[in-house]
């Protein structure tokens, strides 16, 4: 759709509206020229969530069961794609039929030949494509990936990323227990930070090894006969192709930590680190053995309105206005489907490393 027949107004669509749906619905509230005009989900529990998050602008919203439906309405310029994981490309098909704008919720698939199938959709698409990578935009780590790009580290050798978090929440059907419909922790909550890693190291991944396995979270949980065989710790090394290493460590049973995200870039002429919820980038430069620390730290606020609108550190609110921008043709796509093709290689690599205990290259699994 061309930008100047949106006018001020863009209408948007969402499919799925569970926790995720209702945290878009909420940062669309703050984003002006941003309208909900209809929501699809088969789970009419679900979309009472919605009506309830939308309050009274729910009157004019329309309601589908099926995000077919809804493409087929003509109300939307816009559709976030927020369904569980395994139905992304069978959700996109309408979507990209219709040519609409579309934010498609992490992780963009869970194999990846339906990540490739989505980008070579994209890529015959006029309108904007957009992968949803929250992570980049909380504005601490956007001020943290700023300064190792504008050289404060020197020369980038070492990134590494702890989030110590809370277990996986309870989704509809719970759809998030097994790793067919998730396609692995490492791929459905930890593509974030592998595309994190690309984007701060500005290279492509090579090789992947992973340790981890699922050694405290769900082990008592039974659905129907089926047991959940989702990790919930790991240690992840990513070799690039520029010599840049970075690795991941995760764990699903900490949510006591005072930050749940560390970053650490380490150069050759100093280390940064960004803790977030604390906001706090410390920047310690190398001083030479014995000589006094020079560490400098500054808190990067968040908009108190973004932090209400959401439950990731404002990133939400910001990557919609850069969303809204792209579609009116007044900025770039900052996240592609190529992007979100990467992130998922890298995660499957990561499963796969995982469950044979081996190293992976990303040449093997064809990307």
């Amino acid at each position: 759709m061309e930008a100047e027949a949106l006018g001020e107004q863009v209408r948007y669509g969402l499919v799925g509206t569970g926790m995720m749906g209702v945290e878009h619905i909420n940062n669309l509230a703050i984003t002006p020229g941003a309208v909900v005009t209809a929501i699809a989900d088969p789970v009419s529990t679900s979309l009472g969530w919605a009506q309830t998050a939308l309050g009274e602008r729910a009157d004019g919203v329309a309601v589908f069961d099926s995000a077919a439906a809804l493409a087929a309405s003509g109300r939307c310029d816009a559709v976030i794609v927020a369904s569980p994981n395994h139905t992304h490309r069978e959700t996109l098909v309408p979507l990209f039929d219709a040519g609409l704008h579309i934010l498609c919720e992490k992780p963009l698939a869970t194999t990846i030949a339906d990540a490739q199938w989505i980008v070579e959709r994209a890529a015959q698409s006029p309108s904007v494509f957009w992968t949803a990578m929250e992570y980049r935009f909380m504005p601490p780590a956007a001020e943290f990936i700023a300064e190792v790009h504008g050289g404060t580290v020197g020369a980038l050798k070492m990134l590494s990323i702890r989030e110590h978090r809370f277990p996986f929440l309870v989704k509809v059907g719970n759809w998030n227990r097994f790793a067919a419909n998730t396609g692995g922790t490492m791929v459905e909550k930890c593509c974030h930070f592998f595309d994190l890693m690309r984007l701060i190291i500005r290279s492509e991944p090579v090789r992947v090894y992973c340790s981890g396995a699922m050694d405290v979270n769900h082990l008592d949980e039974d659905y129907g006969g089926r047991r959940p065989d989702i990790i919930d710790n790991s240690y992840t090394t990513v070799d690039f192709a520029n010599g840049v290493r970075a690795m991941l460590d995760l764990s699903m049973f900490a949510e006591g930590a005072e930050n749940q995200e560390e970053i650490t870039a380490v150069g050759d002429a100093a280390r940064l680190d960004v803790f977030i919820p604390e906001g706090a980038i410390v920047r310690s430069p190398r001083v030479g053995f014995g000589n006094p620390k020079q560490a400098s730290r500054r808190i990067v606020e968040v908009d108190a309105a973004a932090l209400a609108a959401g439950s990731h550190h404002g990133s939400t609110f910001y990557e919609h206005q850069r969303f809204i921008a792209a579609v009116r043709g007044e900025g770039a796509v900052e996240v592609t489907a190529q992007d979100g093709l990467m992130a998922v290689a890298i995660g499957v690599a990561a499963e796969l490393s995982a469950r044979e205990r081996r190293v992976v290259t990303i040449a093997e699994l064809g990307v």
